[in-house]
């Protein structure tokens, strides 16, 4: 299996190896979950840009989450 390397100055090393630590998992599983959800984070922001942006393209009417409470009367929920 590659091996990935990564600098840390050492308070950012003891900061990880603590959190690690804490929570039982391995420094390798943080980084690659934490890795991994930026990574999807990204990608449906993407997607949902795009999404906006299709539907205005077409002409389609969009409506703010503001806008929607307030035309189910849900403002004050």
């Amino acid at each position: 299996m590659p091996v990935i390397s990564l600098r840390l100055n050492k308070e950012e090393e003891i900061f990880f190896k603590n959190y690690a630590h804490f929570t039982g998992k391995s420094l390798s599983e943080l980084f690659k979950n934490a890795l991994a959800e930026e990574i999807e984070n990204q990608l449906d922001y993407k997607l949902g840009v795009e999404g906006v942006q299709a539907l205005e393209a077409d002409g389609s009417q969009t409506y703010s989450i503001t806008e929607a409470r307030e035309m189910l009367g849900l403002d004050n929920v």
